[in-house]
Order: C-alpha cells, then structure tokens, then sequence
C-alpha cells in the first residue's frame, strides 16, 4: 500500500514538473517577479496597489431582508460585470443557505458611478424542475424541486450595441451533486432594455438530455424580435464567447472549441491579434485564430500561484495589462499582477486584504475576497483610468473595486492635503478605501461646509478603512486633524505601517473618551476627547531609534517606542475597529454556524477626517 502511494506521488510529481518545463517554454503567460504572498496574513503581506477603492454593493441580510432590498438569502456568488448605456450592470448568483441547494436564483444591480448601487432585482427567477424528472446517471427522481443558477458567462452587448444578460439552470439532486455536468437545463438570456425593462426570457441553448417539451421558456429562434433572434445568432457564432460555456454546455457540444474540462474561462487580446485565455488555477494557453484552437493544451502558467478560484485578466487603460486573483491556496488576498507585453508578469500588489466576518454558515462557502471578474472586452469601458473588478467576499455580500491606472505601489511626493480646499471628485484618487455599506467611508460635507473624509460604522461585524500610501521613509512627519462625533461607542484605530503591512505605532480612540497608544502588551493613555472636538494631532517617527513623538493638540505626550519594529514607514491608516486574524490557513474549510444577530445594526460610530499630510524628515 505504501509502495503504491509513492509511486503514485512520484507519478504526480514527475508529470507536474514535466508540465512545469513544458509551460515554462511556451510563449505563455508567466510570473517573473519574486514577490510572494503570505497566507499568514489576510493580506498576504503585500504592498497595496495605490488608491484602490473596494466598494460593498450588497450585504446579506435573513433577518431584515428590507435592509438588503427585499431579499433575505445569504449564499451570493459569482458577480459579473459589464458597462453600457452609462452605467455599471452587476449580475450574482443567489441561494437561501448553501452552494448548489435550491432554489436558486440570479439577480442585477445597477450603478451610474460604481459608487451608489441600486437594489438587485430578479433577473433570472427560481425555476421549477417537473416532478417526476430524471438527471442522466442520476438515480434519484425530482419531487418539489427547483434548478441551481450558475453563470460563468454574465453579459453580452450585440454588434447593434443591445445589451443582454446571461445565465444557466443547472440541476443538482442532492447537496453534493454537480449541477454544472452537463446534464442540467441549459442557458437562458433576455434583453436588457435602455430604459432598464427587461425582455422576455428565452433558452439560447439546451443540454442534450433535456426535453425541450418540458421547457419554461420558449427557445430564442421562436421569438418575433429579428434583432434578438439575430443578436443570439451572432452570439452563437463566436468561439470566445463559447469558450465561456464548457463547464455546464454538454460535454461534446460543437460550439465549444476547447472541450478540457478546465473551468471560468477570461481572455484578452494582444496587439499582434493573438489571444490569451485565462481558467482557473492560473491556466493558460495562447489562439492564434480568435478562440478557434489553441497552441497548446492549457498548462499552468510558470510562477503563478493560484488555487480553485478564478483569475482575471485584461489590457488596461494605459496599454499594459493586469491579472487579478487570490495568490495563495487560499481565497485570500486578492492581489494585482501588471505586464507590460501581456506575457511576462513581474510584480504582485494588494487589492483588498481583508477577510468580513462570514456572518451566515453555509454548504461550500469558502472565506475572503473571491471569484473575480472584469467587464469583458466587447461589454464596455467605463469613463476614467481605471479598471474596474467584481468578486463576492466570503460567498455572501458582493463587492466591486476600482483600480487606478496606471498600476502603482509608490508614493515619492511629500502630501500635504486638505480636503476642503482640494477639486470635487479627486480628494480620494490617492487614498485606498475598504468600504462596506453599513461601514462607508467617503467625503462629506459637515454643517459648517467643509469638505472631511467621513469613516462611519454601524457594522457589528466589519469596519470602515482609509489608508494612505506615503512616501517610504525611516524618519518622517504626520500630521492629521481628526474630529470625533461621539465618546461613549465606536473604536478608531489609527496605525503607521511598512510596506508589508506590520503596524509600528497604533492610537487608539477608544469608547470611554480615551485617546491612547498601544505600548506592548498594554495601552497607554495620552488624552481624553470630546464629542465634535478637534484633535490635531503630530507623529514624528524615526525607525533607526524605534521611536516617535507624538502632540496632541500642540501639546507634546513625549517620546515612545514603536510596538513592532519596523524598517520603514509607507502607509498610514485609520480603521474603525479592531485588527482581524480570523480565518486563518488552518481554520475549518466549512462553517456551518451563523454569528449572533447577524442583521442587526449597532448605534453608528461617526469621525471625520479634514486634513492629513506625511512628509520624510530625512531619507
């Protein structure tokens, strides 16, 4: 027995290392640099990406489903994205509980800015499979049971720019079944219009095993709309657009190019009319011919390190090109690779490093930042330098983030801002915001008409973030004026950190009135606060001596000791709650319990930010 097992793991080794040597001597996809991820970290120890804006769009909610625009399921999965007609259009995934137990359903939400999103509506409806019903090498018979929404493919805008949207009714008999093998319902699209109505639904494409007499919907070729039934045809006609389908399409479907069984496939186009395609675990392989055969069987691309969730990638606004995934057998962080021929990768940087409290057990819920997707090439390009991506954090609330471009992790310039005198719009280009709904963080206008940034919190279990990349330096100067709107609850956290994130200083703005410091193991006070009251406060920080000086208001507290020492300061930031560590790589994979009172607000913490600057003392 134990002879068989390493022959086995020699087998597997050997055909890996093959695999590795063959990739390595394509012309593929690569990662070149030499950072790593570290999964000891919900954010991996990386350098955040500068001025990443990652946005909640929906928060689950059973018990208050009015909070969550109606709806009360909490397993919300595989967001797409697309922008047309002036607008962002997002479609998930939605079930009551787990993965792959019914019924399930997909739903859109809409955005003018990427900012403000409106309540998901029903696109795709629970759909009733007909008691009686056998699935192909299936034993059991359905009985009160309905389909499972799936989608790899989100969106597609026709050559007469109409807008449609996509999805699949798959069927799994039981919790464990796969409802995307091939044997399930088939795909069903329907027009969005431009004044936000919906066309009818209609199946574009059956699996085999079903019976089309048993069908909810009429197929696409019986609609009385030339330009739909023409749209659907078009649709059909292209391989990348296909490609997208292998996963739930029968297993030997024509319209299907690559039938390997690899799955969430992305491409994009590089200036020599090539094509790089994209599955998960970092596969990829190379067209020549627009998606019509590929170079080589997908392999996975050298130096990538990628798990089961799916990666992105696309050219950005200033001609080069980035991939976004989790970098880790984990799904987190959620990380940004950049290029700039769209083959050789050579840097890894954060895109969201944080891992909200899963508040709802469920079957296959997996924790962090996950399954990440851009606007395909074809399904618009929104206004600005930025790339925009969607992904679904703990398979339960949906997210979008905004990356500017170009991609960068350094700030070189002295910053001295204050809000109120800086143009609308632009005050935040520079800062990273984590951003959940119940925990916004924006710029305000306060009752006397200055311009703050405003962290709020009303979250029992996330927090708000504003964080600033400064100029690297081992001594520098900080300065902010910060005014809280309460003293009896909420918890602000202002920290000094390196590159990799490591915390040197903390203050504290704690609910009983205290602004204090973290001094070892303990907390030490400096001042009291007062509700609406300014605290102006400077950070002179010196690694070399691990020591800083800190005022309050110009008066000095003295001298103290960094906590962690650290061998450069590069980021500031402000957090309205305590340090997260849970999960970590050697939590249980499924969580099968629900936080306590996991819909419910608590009293809203408010602080306003009206200036900040950070400038290096020395090099």
């Amino acid at each position: 027995m134990i002879f068989k097992l390493k022959t086995t793991i020699l087998v597997f080794s050997l055909s890996y290392l093959l695999q590795v040597g063959k990739a390595a001597a394509q012309d593929t996809v690569k990662y070149i640099g030499t950072t790593l991820s570290n999964v000891d970290y919900h954010h991996g120890q990386l350098s955040p990406a500068v001025g990443v804006h990652n946005i909640q769009v929906f928060r689950a909610n059973r018990e208050h489903p009015e909070l969550a625009g109606g709806h009360n399921w909490t397993y919300n999965h595989q967001p797409m994205l697309a922008y047309w007609n002036n607008q962002f259009f997002l479609e998930f995934l939605s079930d009551p509980i787990g993965e792959h137990i019914p019924p399930s359903e997909s739903l859109l939400q809409t955005s003018k800015d990427g900012y403000q999103w409106s309540d998901p509506v029903v696109v795709f409806p629970p759909y009733k499979i007909p008691d009686g019903w056998k699935k192909k090498g299936n034993d059991k018979v359905a009985k009160d049971l309905y389909a499972i929404m799936h989608q790899r493919m989100g969106f597609y805008v026709s050559k007469s720019d109409r807008l449609f949207v996509l999805g699949y009714y798959g069927v799994a008999m039981d919790a464990k079944d796969d409802p995307n093998d091939g044997n399930g319902i088939g795909r069903v699209i329907r027009e969005i219009y431009r004044d936000g109505r919906f066309g009818p639904i209609h199946f574009i494409r059956n699996n085999a095993s079903w019976d089309k007499k048993l069908s909810a919907f009429p197929f696409f070729t019986e609609s009385k709309d030339k330009g739909f039934v023409k749209a659907c045809e078009e649709l059909l006609a292209q391989p990348l657009m296909m490609q997208q389908w292998v996963e739930e399409a029968d297993r030997d479907d024509p319209l299907i190019p690559l039938k390997r069984a690899i799955k969430a496939f992305n491409y994009y186009h590089l200036p020599n009319g090539q094509v790089v395609g994209l599955w998960k675990h970092a596969l990829t392989s190379i067209s020549t011919d627009g998606g019509k055969t590929w170079a080589y069987d997908p392999l996975r691309a050298p130096g990538f390190v990628n798990s089961n969730a799916k990666i992105w990638g696309q050219r950005t606004e200033d001609g080069r090109y980035a991939t976004v995934y989790n970098p880790s057998e984990f799904r987190w962080p959620l990380a940004v690779s950049t290029s700039d021929d769209g083959l050789h990768y050579k840097d890894l940087l954060l895109v969201n490093g944080e891992i909200s409290s899963m508040r709802y057990g469920g079957n296959y819920k997996s924790y962090g930042p996950q399954y990440v997707r851009g606007i395909v090439e074809g399904n618009g390009n929104p206004p600005g330098q930025a790339m925009w991506v969607s992904y679904s954090m703990n398979k339960e609330d949906m997210w979008v983030a905004r990356v500017p471009v170009p991609i960068t992790s350094e700030v070189t310039q002295p910053i001295k801002e204050v809000f109120s005198r800086m143009t609308d719009g632009k005050e935040l280009n520079d800062w990273n915001l984590y951003s959940p709904l119940w925990a916004p963080v924006k710029m305000e206008k306060t009752a006397d008409g200055n311009k703050v940034l405003a962290l709020r919190d009303k979250d029992p279990y996330d927090y708000a973030k504003a964080e600033r990349v400064v100029p690297e330096s081992k001594k520098l100067s900080v300065k902010f004026t910060l005014v809280p709107q309460q003293v009896d609850h909420g918890l602000l956290h202002i920290e000094c950190m390196d590159a990799k994130g490591q915390a040197a200083v903390r203050l504290i703005l704690d609910k009983d009135s205290l602004l204090k410091i973290k001094a070892g193991y303990r907390d030490s006070k400096l001042s009291t606060y007062e509700n609406g009251k300014a605290l102006q406060i400077e950070l002179n920080l010196d690694v070399s001596s691990r020591s800083y000086t800190v005022a309050v208001n110009g008066e000095q507290k003295g001298t103290k000791i960094f906590f962690a020492p650290v061998a450069s300061i590069s980021r500031v930031a402000f957090r309205t709650g305590e340090v997260r560590r849970f999960p970590d790589a050697d939590t249980p994979t499924d969580q099968d319990f629900d936080l306590k009172n996991p819909g419910d607000p608590v009293k809203e913490a408010v602080y306003y930010i009206q200036d900040f600057s950070a400038e290096p003392l020395s090099k």
